[in-house]
């Protein structure tokens, strides 16, 4: 059914007049304060600041990376200078201070010259040696941001009304809406170097948990859902850290990173965990996150003070229509009497592939339509699209990506063709050899049947974020192939030492545009030495079997990796960026480290060899993972033959064949697996609050009750015990609803799932 309403970016814009929400305003008569800024962390907000307000990207601040309110020098950038001449521009001036610094360092306090004189007296003046020595390793440039802070500024105004009205509506401070200043400067198009997009920078994993996001539609460019998403992930990250400085700096570091965090310092206090938690994972940009936040909302909420009067962007005020049916873009164009470049601008999470004529704008897609543009109600307008124009069905996708449990007579029935047409067009010898992972070709709307496949193999353009999973049946040699790469130009990218040495699951980087990036995010790279890890702290439970695991020693059927995005190649027009507010010099992306972000649960090995035992998981899913046998884990931990692993209890595991990192990337690669392919048909709409009754259990609730799988129940619920839940127990459960897919694709609808992957 055809509905018509006020965008709330429009209709909510009347939310800024209202004082806050009765909640909020209860929390701040309290004398509750949601972002506290400690003393301690001032001279960082003061850094930040300056970034922010002082110097534009044709300079910066050379600094110390440890303590920020050692400054070194404002460098002003010569002109016409390249990427690489600015480098080695700053690195001759970090030089200089690294020269003075090993001299101050070895004891020299009388005959200074003046430059000596001026860093000496940037430190304390009981500085110890062992400082002055480590600080030569800390020497920094941090490229400035006034300009872009102050753009984004400008851009904030379109937005901020349905920010804040969204915040008010589900409880959540307002100052959140000073986040996207930090991650993209308020540009709505934004990409990042490591595949994060929009106004609030999700990566595909984490967006595809709230938003819809493949081929035709990606919501997190669309700046008034992803702000909706991006709430709700927040409010998540508070749920599972218990605090809203954690919670923000979750938003980078992940939630799963905060908890451990907090867990090893045994406090939740900010200030502490800045300073004094050491991790490989917890670098500059994790560190300086929450700073950076603090900084940007107090430029937020007086701009006047740093860059005088601004004329902020005005909210559009737009109709929106769900669409009854698939249609063109010219279509609705002669319908409307918009423009097709007015609504390409109206509807950013339209993708290419649509306006191209690749892909029909789909059925329940919310078309946003200016007012001042429309002549009639957007309503009869699409109305009057004429029946040749509304179609029934999408037009087909060129190809499948094979799925678990996936055979070639269910996606021949999928997409309306034979199977025999599968195996002609694909090369495939037997109807029964497909496996998950593998990418089928499929006929278009605009080629014949009979067509064959290709025997010469072009290479493709590598994915929008440049990373690609291996999947089962690759090698090195492949996947170079793949995308135009050398074998000796892929295993340098990924610092791969022996070619023979790659698992299904592994995050591979195969491209070497990254260099190329337009710099767009007001924040830091997240250090992309970094992973976005994440942990928590549960009591025991003992796992509960579903249908789709068993207490067996051998793992059920693995996906191989991730379930490829419905993305063949990056689009043409997409404008690509990359945080780099604070890159540091020697920072690396960490291929499939950012997958799990909105993941509580802890992944990592401990100092002692042992992991914390996570739903889904066997004790031959371990085995196969470390290359030993089932029956080397049971010994060691003096399990019997059968026995359940008890989820969030520890087991001690047998390094002698890998590594804990390669364990930990194997582990992580078959989570991210087992979440992006339930992530791809269903999406969180929303939590209901369950009060447990007499009877209920594990098993009951998420197979029958909620229809919602049991890791994701327990990612809602952290700190939960499951095997001791009472009569009265509150538990969150994330509501969900199934998302528009592939030929069928149906509007989407808030159900549950028949079947828990």
């Amino acid at each position: 059914m055809m509905r018509s309403r006020l965008l709330p970016a429009a209709a909510l814009i009347l939310a800024l007049l209202a004082p806050a929400s009765a909640g909020l305003a209860e929390r701040s008569t309290s004398g509750w304060i949601p972002f506290p800024r400690p003393a301690a962390l001032e001279p960082d907000v003061q850094f930040w600041t300056r970034i922010y307000t002082e110097v534009d990207r044709d300079g910066g601040l050379l600094h110390d990376s440890r303590d920020l309110a050692v400054v070194y020098e404002v460098i002003h950038l010569p002109d016409g200078l390249s990427r690489k001449g600015r480098q080695r521009y700053n690195d001759k001036r970090k030089d200089k201070y690294k020269r003075i610094l090993r001299t101050l360092a070895g004891g020299k306090r009388s005959g200074l010259t003046a430059e000596e004189r001026r860093v000496l007296e940037l430190f304390p003046e009981d500085v110890s040696k062992k400082t002055l020595s480590a600080a030569r390793s800390q020497v920094r440039f941090q490229l400035g941001q006034s300009d872009k802070f102050r753009a984004g500024l400008i851009r904030s105004g379109a937005y901020i009304g349905h920010i804040r009205a969204t915040l008010d509506s589900m409880g959540l401070p307002r100052q959140i809406a000073a986040l996207p200043h930090v991650e993209s400067s308020y540009t709505p198009h934004a990409y990042s170097r490591i595949g994060a997009a929009g106004l609030w920078q999700f990566t595909r994993s984490t967006g595809r948990r709230y938003m819809r996001v493949d081929h035709v539609v990606d919501e997190r460019l669309d700046p008034y859902r992803a702000s909706v998403a991006a709430a709700r992930l927040l409010e998540q990250n508070l749920r599972v850290t218990g605090s809203w400085p954690l919670a923000i700096t979750a938003y980078n570091h992940g939630a799963s990173g905060m908890r451990r965090a907090s867990r090893k310092l045994g406090t939740k206090d900010i200030t502490r965990i800045v300073r004094e938690y050491k991790s490989r994972t917890f670098g500059f940009a994790s560190r300086n996150f929450y700073v950076e936040f603090l900084a940007a909302m107090q430029i937020a909420e007086n701009p006047q003070r740093y860059f005088g009067t601004l004329i902020l962007d005005q909210p559009i005020a737009y109709e929106t229509v769900e669409l009854p049916f698939y249609t063109t873009p010219e279509a609705l164009a002669k319908s409307t009497g918009v423009s097709i470049e007015s609504l390409k601008t109206a509807n950013p999470a339209l993708r290419p592939a649509v306006w191209r004529g690749q892909k029909r704008v789909p059925r329940g897609f919310e078309l946003k339509i200016p007012r001042a543009l429309l002549s009639q109600p957007a309503e009869a307008a699409i109305a009057g699209i004429p029946a040749n124009q509304q179609f029934a069905k999408q037009t087909r996708d060129t190809y499948h990506v094979v799925r678990r449990g996936e055979n070639l007579s269910r996606i021949a029935a999928r997409y309306g063709v034979r199977v025999s047409e599968l195996q002609r067009l694909n090369g495939l010898r037997s109807k029964h050899r497909i496996w998950a992972g593998q990418k089928l070709r499929l006929p278009s709307d605009h080629m014949p049947a009979q067509t064959l496949v290709r025997t010469s193999k072009e290479p493709i353009h590598p994915p929008a974020d440049g990373l690609y999973t291996v999947r089962r049946g690759d090698t090195l040699s492949k996947i170079a192939t793949r995308f135009g790469m050398s074998e000796s130009d892929l295993m340098d990218a990924n610092r791969l030492r022996n070619r023979n040495r790659i698992y299904v699951g592994q995050v591979l980087h195969v491209s070497a545009a990254v260099d190329n990036a337009i710099v767009a995010g007001a924040g830091p790279l997240a250090d992309t030495s970094e992973p976005r890890a994440k942990t928590d702290s549960h009591p025991q439970v003992i796992a509960v079997l579903t249908p789709a695991h068993s207490a067996s020693d051998e793992p059920e059927t693995l996906l191989p990796g991730p379930v490829p995005t419905d993305e063949p190649e990056p689009d043409s027009d997409a404008v690509i960026v990359a945080q780099a507010a604070a890159v540091d010099d020697d920072a690396r992306l960490a291929p499939g480290k950012t997958a799990l972000l909105a993941d509580p649960s802890d992944y990592s090995v401990a100092s002692d060899g042992t992991i914390e035992v996570q739903a889904n998981e066997t004790l031959g899913h371990f085995a196969e993972w470390l290359g030993v046998r089932a029956s080397r884990l049971r010994s060691i931990n003096h399990q019997r033959y059968g026995e359940p692993l008890a989820v969030h209890g520890h087991l001690r595991l047998d390094f002698s064949r890998v590594t804990p990192e390669d364990f930990e990337q194997r582990r992580v690669g078959y989570h991210r697996a087992l979440q992006e392919e339930f992530f791809a048909e269903w999406e969180i709409d929303g939590t209901e609050v369950h009060q447990m009754r007499s009877g209920d259990s594990l098993w009951v609730l998420s197979n029958r009750r909620f229809k919602v799988p049991l890791w994701l129940l327990q990612q809602y619920n952290p700190d939960l015990d499951f095997s001791a839940l009472n009569a009265g127990t509150e538990i969150t459960v994330p509501l969900l609803k199934r998302r528009a897919v592939g030929i069928g694709e149906q509007s989407a609808s808030r159900t549950r799932p028949k079947q828990l992957g």
